[in-house]
């Protein structure tokens, strides 16, 4: 991911609101707006099949947004290590001879 051989490349960290896309399903209920995770699963668990991420973000802030799905983000968001959170969070484990 780019840098020297000799360096891990985090990925960046991004806001809550730029991080998951909307969950979009024929089983989700049209009012509530849910965050798509991973294994076509929404943050708050819901899986329904043919589940996939659309083209527009999942904005936590929204009226519509599944308080659930907030939640776990939150909690998600937290664990990102406040140093870690620039642009330049490459950590060096250059070769020892």
């Amino acid at each position: 991911m780019g840098g020297e051989w000799f360096e891990i490349s985090r990925p960046p960290y991004s806001p809550m609101e730029m991080r998951w896309e909307r969950a979009v399903a024929d089983g989700l209920s049209a009012g509530v707006s849910h965050a798509f995770g991973i294994f076509d699963r929404t943050l708050c668990g819901i899986q329904e099949t043919g589940m996939s991420p659309s083209d527009y973000w999942w904005l936590p802030e929204r009226e519509n947004a599944c308080g659930a799905c907030r939640e776990a983000a939150g909690v998600i968001d937290n664990r990102w290590p406040q140093a870690m959170r620039g642009e330049d969070a490459r950590v060096s484990v250059a070769r020892r001879l």
